[in-house]
This record gives structure tokens, C-alpha cells and sequence, in this order.
């Protein structure tokens, strides 16, 4: 079932707007990592969406499962990241302003509601719903492997202080419990959220193999 022209060029404005909305609220509330994430993230899935699913949504059975089995993992992965304060560890990396609560907001409540309407979307074909897809496989799918360089990179906050810290970061929001997880200093390779961090990833890259090697497009 090929989707109408009109549907998608509404289907890819509606993926851009949602993609420049996301960047400028992340880099206003956040600072520039989650604009490079998102940003980057949401360029690869736009081109691999509309090469794969736009004209043509894929059949719930080819990319339905690997999706649910992608999130379920990565709820999995959120609470590691959670326990061990992904957020603020970002902001003394970055000198960013990464609450628990932005941390919270986003992939507790915003993100989960999010997956259950592509999820929904994906069963009935919805052309829209494959962008969403697409953006998962390759954001906090595949990129998840950021987070085994992240403790080999140089803190912008008291880099040599082992202890947490709460303090301002440089946009004035005062950050509490900023843990530092640099391996120069804590002597232990390890980042906030890194020991599940695969997780998300095999589903990931599965889903994308699924999408790639069907027919069915």
C-alpha cells in the first residue's frame, strides 16, 4: 500500500518539526550534547526512513517486534542511568544543566508515551510512525555505544575531585550530586548507564538488519 504523495510530505514536515522542536528545547533547557544527539540521530533516521518506510510502511511483523523489543530494553537501560545519575554526570562532563528531573520528564513520561503511539502506528501502517522507529534504532539504539567513551573524556567541572559535587553550571542552574565517573581520576572504567547500555543496542541494530534486508519495501 503506497502512501499518497500528499501524506508524505505532511508525514515528513511533521518529522522535521518535531526533530527542530526537540533540538531547540534541549539545547534552551540542556545545552549542545542533546542537540548533536537528537540532531544527529534524527538526519540518519529521516534519510533511512525515507528511503525504507515513507512510501511504503513496512508490515507490522517486520519491524514491530524488533521496535517493542528496542524500548522494552532500553527501560531497562534507563534505570541504570537513573541509580547512577546519568544526568548530572552529563552536566559536570559538559558543564551542562542535565537535571534529574529534565532526565525524568523526558524518558520517563515524555519518551514512553511517545513509543506506545509508534508502536501503535507501526500495527496500523502509519507512515509517521516509521520515522519514530527509525529514530530509536539509531538514537538510543546504536549511539548507546557513546557511553563506552564517555569515561574517557575530560570533565569540564572539577575533573580531579572524585567526590560528587553540587554546584552552578555555566548557564546559572544549580546542579546537585554530580557524580565524576572520568577513569583518570576515579581509577574505574565506567560511565552512568554503561553496563546495559548493549542492551538497547542488539535490538537495535537487529531491527535495522530487518528493515534492510526485507523485501517487503
Amino acid at each position: 500500500m503506497e502512501t499518497s504523495l500528499q501524506t508524505q510530505i505532511l508525514s515528513m514536515a511533521i518529522a522535521l518539526a518535531f526533530l527542530s522542536v526537540a533540538m531547540i528545547a534541549g539545547y534552551r533547557k540542556i545545552g549542545w550534547p542533546p542537540v548533536m544527539i537528537v540532531g544527529g540521530s534524527g538526519v540518519i533516521a529521516l534519510v533511512m526512513w525515507w528511503k525504507t518506510g515513507l512510501r511504503t510502511p513496512l508490515y507490522p511483523e517486520i519491524i514491530l517486534p524488533p521496535f517493542l523489543l528496542t524500548v522494552a530494553a532500553l527501560e531497562i537501560h534507563m534505570t541504570e542511568e537513573y541509580l547512577t545519575h546519568f544526568g548530572p554526570a552529563m552536566s559536570r562532563l559538559f558543564d551542562i544543566s542535565w537535571t534529574e528531573k529534565s532526565f525524568l520528564m523526558i524518558f520517563a513520561f515524555i519518551g514512553p508515551a511517545i513509543y506506545s503511539l509508534t508502536a501503535l502506528g507501526l500495527y496500523r501502517r502509519v507512515p509517521l510512525a516509521g520515522f519514530f522507529a527509525w529514530f530509536i534504532f539509531i538514537g538510543p539504539g546504536v549511539a548507546e555505544v557513546a557511553h563506552f567513551i564517555f569515561p574517557l573524556l575530560h570533565p569540564a567541572i572539577k575533573p580531579h575531585v572524585v567526590e560528587e559535587i553540587s554546584q552552578c553550571v555555566s548557564n546559572g542552574t544549580f546542579i546537585p550530586n554530580m557524580p565524576n565517573y572520568y577513569v583518570g581520576t576515579s581509577n574505574k572504567y565506567y560511565f552512568s548507564g554503561m553496563y546495559t547500555a548493549i542492551l538497547p543496542m542488539i535490538p537495535g541494530i537487529y531491527g535495522i538488519f530487518r528493515i534492510v534486508s526485507s523485501p517487503h519495501r
